[in-house]
């Protein structure tokens, strides 16, 4: 099964499908939060209470991930979520300020991601002499594949392996309740039904017809 896959049935089992709203998604949400200056009066999205709107706008004008440290993320979620023939990468699905919006609404997560990020770039350092995102592609996915798989992982790379499914949760989360994400889905929400009349064979079993 290819990575994509996988990430898609791991996500919908634990969002749920029914859980996302056609009418404006997480990233559609945060596009208008974003583009909205402090002084301007906030949208309010569907399903949302003002009092959380204003909380979101407040977060999304913050910073808390560094310059170095997004670009970190933008290599790793389209390492989790790469482009294919169907639709875009993770990245280009704005995960990357996804996460960014994740570790300061819920602030738990601000450690085990800075401190997975660092860990990155100390391995990265230790086996190649430079940052993550100045390794190869190659030497990059080395990393990934020590991390990735948990039953296969080494114990001294525990904290990676921590970090990466961390980073493969979030990513998949971000990804699939994007624009680009729902449309990979093939997710065409709550529509109507198109009545077409009572079935020919149901109005011949009673002998009546429309005419």
């Amino acid at each position: 099964m290819k990575r994509r896959d996988s990430l898609k049935a791991l996500t919908l089992s634990s969002l749920g499908i029914t859980a996302m709203n056609p009418q404006i998604t997480l990233a559609e949400q945060r596009e208008l939060e974003m583009q909205a200056p402090p002084e301007t009066p906030i949208k309010i999205p569907g399903g949302r209470l003002k009092e959380e709107a204003i909380r979101d706008a407040k977060l999304m004008r913050e910073k808390f991930l560094t310059a170095p440290e997004m670009a970190t993320v933008k290599v790793l979620v389209d390492i989790i979520i790469p482009a294919d023939d169907k639709s875009g990468s993770a990245s280009q699905a704005g995960v990357p300020d996804f996460i960014e919006f994740i570790a300061k609404d819920m602030p738990q997560n601000q450690t085990p991601l800075r401190g997975g990020l660092k860990w990155l770039d100390i391995e990265s350092k230790k086996r190649f002499q430079k940052i993550f995102t100045l390794c190869t592609k190659a030497q990059q996915l080395q990393i990934v594949d020590d991390i990735a798989y948990p039953e296969k992982a080494k114990p001294m790379h525990s904290q990676g392996v921590a970090f990466f499914n961390l980073m493969r949760n979030l990513t998949a989360s971000g990804f699939y309740t994007s624009k680009i994400g729902i449309e990979d889905l093939g997710y065409k929400g709550n529509t109507p039904n198109v009545w077409e009349g009572v079935p020919e064979d149901v109005l011949k079993q009673y002998g009546v017809s429309y005419d």
